[in-house]
């Protein structure tokens, strides 16, 4: 379990302002926390540096579509 209560949380740029949004953060050993916006005191994923880069270009291929 990783200790996310000092980590810098932030919205793409993209967001709009908008309130429902994913927050993310860079974390120690460069893990990445994803999070709701709406629910900042709930869960969070937390990715491994190879499993944030095949999450995103899978996402960026549009496998999720």
């Amino acid at each position: 379990m990783m200790d996310l209560s000092g980590a810098n949380w932030f919205k793409s740029t993209r967001s709009g302002g908008k309130q429902d949004c994913v927050e993310a953060a860079h974390l120690d050993r460069g893990m990445v926390g994803i999070r709701d916006s709406k629910s900042p005191g709930g869960p969070a994923l937390v990715f491994a540096p190879g499993e944030w880069d095949a999450f995103l270009g899978a996402a960026k291929s549009g496998i999720f579509d």
